[in-house]
């Protein structure tokens, strides 16, 4: 989840992954898959970067290789 300021400045969680996308109509509104939508006071960048930091730090420790389930039976 990212962070985010909505207009009346109360702070809230937005799920990253519901994100379709982020535009700027002067305000910045996010469009989630649900079809709701948070107007909030971040740049549109500013949420990208949000979502980025996000994203790295759930797949920080993904080394791209199947786990080798032969080993865990073994054990």
């Amino acid at each position: 989840m990212i962070q985010v300021t909505t207009l009346n400045g109360r702070q809230i969680y937005v799920n990253a992954e519901l994100i379709l996308f982020v535009e700027a109509t002067p305000d910045t509104i996010i469009s989630l898959s649900g079809g709701e939508r948070v107007m909030v006071k971040e740049s549109p960048e500013e949420v990208v970067a949000a979502v980025l930091r996000y994203r790295r730090s759930v797949n920080a420790g993904w080394t791209g290789e199947a786990p080798n389930r032969a080993e865990d039976e073994e054990n």
